[in-house]
């Protein structure tokens, strides 16, 4: 039976999630996109009625506001909340989900707006109020967090009795020619790249400065060797959690030399600043205005060539002896952009989300409380990929 859905958030994402609903009819029957700006919705409606023959609905949204939130809602009357906004409206929409009793489900976890810190307490502190309301909520559904939780389960499952060493590996090997821009929202972007590294050793979480640790990685199937740096990636909280055994697990991120000197320079002069300052006697934050001015992500898709090769590298014992195990997924931009009019990470990202609440409207994965990824079986999740556009290898 087909199922009523919500999607909140209309950029490069959003785009890709409601392509995809939209190409599983038998599951997502009837569509709603909302976002601030109506005509990003009404843009992308029409795409996918011209590419899918299919009419979805459309509606501005406040997703800030709880009380506008629970009106469309309860308009719409969806089976599933999928919210592909900001990180910022993960608490207001969820706060909307418990007032309505809906299902909820999302791709990154929270970040206040004045603090560049992400975690999932905030979230998670929301389990018992999901889990007494009969509702549930699924977080990260997108591909790291998401797909790289899902492999991590999927490892643990089949190839290991211990898991030891996690390293999570995110390579974006395409060229969209710009002299600078990031390949989604920049805001969350900089924010994420200029925050202090963190990850995991020995029961401790151990900090230090951004990007201050590199090594070199040659992606398989010829897609290059690139510089990776640590950096601190959400998606080691709930895994360290889940999987207390790991004695180390860090996240790594391919940057080419072009972008870290940007970066630099944005930084040196205070454009990633996420404090007010006055300017013409208005406050604006500087990293809000840098946004502006920068490429949007949506429209990096016609120019962008090359692929992505994201995937966890996982070592551990089984049957008493050392084993380590690669699982990936390798994806093409021009590939990602002729199906869904978008580039591999914007699409990396989508899929995932689609994936996620296919399992949760087929009761795959289907719990009252707030849960992550890797705590439900990863199998029927990993057929799934194979068969919407992201296969995945595994090699010893």
């Amino acid at each position: 039976m087909s199922k009523r859905v919500l999607i909140i958030g209309a950029g490069g994402v959003g785009q890709v999630v409601a392509h995809k609903c939209a190409m599983n009819s038998h599951i997502f029957g009837e569509i709603t996109l909302a976002s601030r700006t109506k005509s990003k919705c009404d843009a992308i409606a029409r795409q996918i009625e011209q590419m899918h023959g299919r009419t979805i609905r459309t509606a501005a949204l406040d997703a800030d506001d709880v009380s506008q939130t629970v009106k469309l809602i309860n308009e719409v009357q969806p089976d599933l909340v999928m919210n592909i906004a900001l990180p910022y409206q993960d608490l207001p929409i969820m706060d909307a989900c418990l007032e309505t009793g809906v299902d909820y489900m999302d791709t990154a976890n929270y970040e206040p707006k004045d603090t560049a810190k992400f975690e999932y307490s905030w979230q998670w502190n929301y389990a018992e109020r999901f889990e007494q309301k009969g509702i549930m909520a699924l977080l990260g559904s997108g591909f790291d967090p998401g797909v790289t939780n899902v492999f991590t389960a999927y490892g643990a499952k089949h190839y290991f009795d211990q898991l030891t060493q996690l390293d999570i590996i995110d390579v974006n090997g395409g060229d969209h020619g710009k002299p600078f821009a990031t390949n989604f929202n920049p805001e969350i972007n900089i924010r994420e790249v200029t925050a202090p590294c963190r990850h995991y050793e020995n029961g401790s979480v151990v900090e230090t400065p951004a990007m201050t640790m590199s090594r070199e990685f040659t992606c398989p199937e010829n897609v290059g060797r690139y510089t990776i740096y640590r950096m601190y990636h959400e998606e080691l909280e709930s895994l360290t959690r889940h999987y207390p055994q790991l004695q180390k697990a860090q996240f790594w991120m391919s940057f080419s030399d072009n972008y870290l000197k940007h970066l630099e320079v944005l930084q040196n002069v205070g454009m990633t600043r996420i404090d007010e300052v006055d300017f013409n006697g208005q406050k604006i934050v500087p990293l809000q205005f840098l946004k502006a001015v920068l490429p949007e992500p949506s429209s990096l898709g016609p120019d962008t060539k090359g692929k992505t090769c994201i995937g966890t590298v996982l070592k551990g014992l089984k049957d008493g002896k050392e084993r380590e195990v690669y699982i990936y997924n390798l994806c093409d931009h021009q590939d990602a952009y002729r199906e869904v009019r978008s580039q591999a990470i914007s699409y990396t990202t989508g899929v995932p989300a689609m994936i996620g609440a296919k399992m949760m409207l087929e009761k795959h994965w289907h719990k009252p409380g707030v849960w992550n990824m890797e705590q439900f079986d990863p199998d029927p999740f990993m057929d799934e990929l194979m068969v919407h556009g992201l296969p995945w290898k595994v090699r010893e």
